[in-house]
């Protein structure tokens, strides 16, 4: 990974059929294994991961076929990834948010979040959701300041902070987002 951007601005981009994959890859990799340290079960390669991570990461276009991944590149380095699903009550849910930890604080994550509430307005979605390691104090500094707000769980897994946002609000004229480059 990687301790600093170049002069070139960030840019989110969806991944397409032809992307390539090796940074998405790399970002999950690190994504899982920092995870998987922080819930006390360290593991030193993805060959140690659960098997559902390790899927995500030997073939994420089949892993997440069904939903939006960004990524968020300085010139050609991936700096950053985001998973975007749709489920089927109008909301969708933010996952594997990850930047280069060398990064962070620069507006990565920002712009990754900024795109993905630009997609759920544009796919006329109503609620963005997401789900945080209460560990996770700064991802969660990030959302609220984006918007988001605690809610009730939906998952029941101990540690884990839900939260959501209203996209109506979103489409401020004076908002400060990320456009989606394609």
């Amino acid at each position: 990974m990687t301790d600093s951007l170049d002069t070139r601005p960030v840019v989110v981009r969806r991944l397409g059929p032809d992307s390539p994959t090796a940074g998405l890859v790399a970002l999950l990799t690190a994504y899982h294994l920092r995870t998987e340290e922080e819930k006390g079960v360290p593991v030193t390669d993805k060959a140690a991961l659960p098997a559902r991570y390790r899927a995500e990461i030997d073939d994420p276009r089949t892993a997440f076929a069904d939903d939006v991944v960004l990524l968020a590149h300085n010139g050609d380095a991936a700096v950053g990834c985001l998973v975007v699903t749709t489920s089927s009550d109008g909301r969708a849910e933010l996952k594997r948010l990850w930047t280069d930890p060398g990064l962070r604080g620069r507006g990565v994550a920002s712009r990754l979040v900024g795109a993905a509430l630009d997609h759920a307005a544009d796919a006329g979605l109503g609620t963005v959701a997401l789900s945080v390691w209460r560990w996770r104090v700064g991802a969660i500094g990030l959302y609220e300041r984006l918007g988001f707000a605690v809610v009730e769980p939906w998952d029941e897994r101990e540690d884990l902070v839900c939260m959501e946002r209203s996209v109506e609000t979103w489409r401020d004229p004076g908002r400060r987002g990320a456009s989606l480059s394609r």
